[in-house]
């Protein structure tokens, strides 16, 4: 025991010579070991860049969708379609609309839901040309608009913070009543308090009843940019919508207990299928939504890009040993008489060997540290200047400098052996 005690210090010692023999060798080939290290700083600052978007990303995805509720299950005419997807497939444009009818048939006759929301949207050349302004003539900012019933607001997972959402009775009378977002009570009456003020839908006045919570964005829109009206007043106003010419009615459904989600979709699903009077081994003529899906569905195109900048990284690193092995073997080379020295001195073939792989696993470590602090720097112009929500989780960083490290010990093993190899005598002689 004794014996060890007196070991280890010495091997600190000579742990702690090695990594400032490194340093001086570096210091001496300052430009030789920064070209040397560019793959090396390239590849771990490409992971951390890289992980810091996605887990960023991956974030603001589940955020977004958690803000609708993690259990909402929506029926739609079509499928959806990235960034508008160009034309309807053909089976697509032959499928029969949802209807209201649909969506009570789902209220009356399933038992799992919770809420089952109606909504009616105004999509494309129709709601650009929708005009929403006060008294002022103060114009909103295009905000989405939407005919729907009292259940929106679970099925959506919205509340009221001031006034009352939409009741049975406006649905049943087509009220000219509003309720609205906080981004469009701010666009059209500042910071007056909006509760029974007047703005005017195509010049048609309506009273504003209720003002929602605030739900932030997602993905690059304004959820807080709305208006709901009736879908019973919405239909009055656009009778074109309801007769098939726009995505007719979505239908967003919650359930009662959310362990219960699948059994409620298929649930669902079922009396859909028996409405529309489809066999067995026909496939559905309605599109279903969940958010889970949807967020899986954003997972593996990030889980792709991913992927792809990951190859990248490595191929960086791949240049960055090699590189390093050069330069490793090129030192053995310069400094053979000095390794001949320290033979000669009592240096074992383990000591030159730890010696040289001390300096390769520095070398790709400062290179490593480099590459850190470049993929953090990233990572901080993008959350600040780019207002993107990227952020470096901490395993990233250690696998950053991990990986640079194992770099050092893989590719410095050869040029070590080779130092450790040479013959003392020979290694004298060398000039």
């Amino acid at each position: 025991m004794a014996s060890l005690r007196h070991k280890t210090p010495g091997l600190r010692a000579i742990g702690k010579e090695n990594i400032r023999f490194a340093f001086r060798a570096m210091a001496a080939q300052k430009l030789r070991s920064f070209l040397t290290l560019l793959g090396i700083m390239a590849g771990v600052a490409t992971v951390i860049g890289m992980v810091s978007f996605v887990v960023g990303f991956n974030r603001s995805v589940t955020d977004s969708f958690s803000s609708f509720g993690t259990t909402l299950v929506q029926f739609q005419k079509y499928e959806a379609r990235f960034g508008g997807g160009g034309p309807l497939p053909e089976d697509q444009k032959r499928r029969r609309d949802l209807t209201i009818e649909d969506a009570k048939a789902l209220k009356e006759l399933g038992t799992l839901a919770e809420a089952v929301s109606q909504e009616r949207y105004l999509f494309g050349p129709g709601a650009a040309s929708l005009i929403i302004k006060n008294s002022e003539g103060q114009v909103a900012n295009g905000p989405t608009f939407c005919g729907t019933n009292p259940d929106y607001a679970p099925a959506n997972n919205s509340t009221v913070k001031d006034g009352r959402f939409l009741v049975d009775a406006d649905i049943l009378h087509a009220s000219h009543v509003a309720v609205i977002g906080p981004s469009t009570a701010k666009t059209l009456f500042g910071l007056r308090d909006p509760l029974e003020k007047t703005l005017y839908i195509q010049g048609i006045p309506f009273r504003v009843v209720g003002l929602l919570d605030a739900k932030g964005s997602r993905f690059g829109g304004d959820q807080d940019n709305i208006v709901l009206i009736p879908i019973s007043t919405f239909d009055g106003m656009f009778p074109q919508i309801k007769n098939g010419g726009g995505d007719t009615i979505h239908i967003a459904t919650v359930p009662k207990d959310p362990k219960r989600m699948y059994e409620m979709m298929d649930q669902e699903t079922a009396i859909l299928r028996s409405r529309r009077g489809l066999k067995a081994d026909q496939p559905n003529d309605f599109a279903i939504f969940t958010s889970e899906a949807q967020l899986k569905s954003f997972q593996q195109v990030t889980g792709g890009i991913a992927a792809a900048m990951i190859l990248i990284a490595g191929i960086a690193l791949l240049v960055g040993g090699v590189g390093v092995m050069n330069i490793m073997l090129v030192s053995v080379t310069e400094r053979t008489r000095e390794i001949g020295v320290r033979k000669a001195l009592g240096a074992t073939r383990r000591d030159i060997t730890f010696q040289f792989l001390v300096e390769a696993v520095t070398l790709t470590g400062v290179g490593g540290a480099i590459g850190i602090l470049s993929g953090l720097g990233l990572a901080f112009f993008a959350r600040i200047v780019l207002d993107s929500p990227a952020a470096a989780p901490l395993w990233s960083i250690v696998l950053g400098f991990g990986v640079s490290t194992v770099i050092g010990l893989v590719f410095g093993i050869w040029p070590a052996m080779k130092a450790a190899a040479l013959d003392p005598i020979e290694s004298l002689r060398y000039e």
